[in-house]
């Protein structure tokens, strides 16, 4: 399949999967910098293609075949960011920047041999999980926002939803980062920000982080 194809059958089932939840064709175009058109076009050639349910005005859904695929992209895409941060140390950013690249060009081969030389990990460094071999996501989503946690309460970071230089570069210098203990001093419900201590800083961040930065209870 083309790569964009790849990429639209992607786009749907992250959205799908993610707080927005809305996969109408305008959605997907403004996710991919295509027109609306353009993603309707697409839209019915992969319908055509047994890839995905569509209807018009309404949200569009995958079909087995299409998550299949999908899957198979988003598996990719995310080891190819654990191999690069523990390779090469390189920033959340970039990790994910050139898994963007790397991912339509690797083989189903090659992504066992580097899941198995990492250990078959079921997160990459983002927190996001990792399908394995059989398209399927072995773990089970516990996470809340950062904005919903509790005052005097501790927690693990357990994802950064973002693909933005500057939130993974604040978050880099800080410290914040996938498998860190954060403890929540306050929460300022009124102003919409969250008071938070990490490596004995204290740092106070608006809702634009908070809803992004994912973390579990600690134990």
């Amino acid at each position: 399949m083309s790569v964009a194809v790849e990429n639209f059958v992607k786009a749907i089932y992250k959205n799908d999967n993610n707080d927005t939840n809305n996969t109408k064709p305008g959605n997907i175009a403004k996710k991919l910098g295509i027109s609306n058109a353009a993603a309707t076009d697409m839209a019915k050639k992969l319908a055509v293609k047994k890839l995905l349910h569509y209807k018009k005005y309404q949200p569009l859904q995958l079909t087995k075949e299409g998550e299949k695929m999908a899957l198979n992209v988003v598996r990719k895409h995310r080891l190819w960011e654990a191999f690069l941060y523990k390779t090469f140390d390189m920033s959340l950013h970039d990790i994910h920047r050139e898994a963007e690249l790397l991912e339509h060009e690797t083989s189903d081969f090659l992504a066992n041999k580097i899941s198995d030389y990492l250990g078959n990990p079921k997160f990459d460094p983002h927190g996001d999980p990792i399908p394995n071999a059989n398209g399927e996501i072995t773990t089970t989503d516990t996470s809340m926002a950062l904005s919903e946690t509790q005052e005097g309460k501790s927690y693990v970071i357990s994802r950064l939803m973002s693909d933005d230089k500057e939130f993974f570069d604040f978050c880099a210098s800080n410290g914040i980062k996938y498998g860190n203990t954060i403890s929540v001093n306050k929460q300022l419900t009124k102003n919409r920000m969250t008071q938070i201590s990490i490596n004995n800083n204290s740092i106070l961040l608006n809702e634009d982080f908070t809803n992004i930065i994912y973390v579990n209870k600690t134990e």
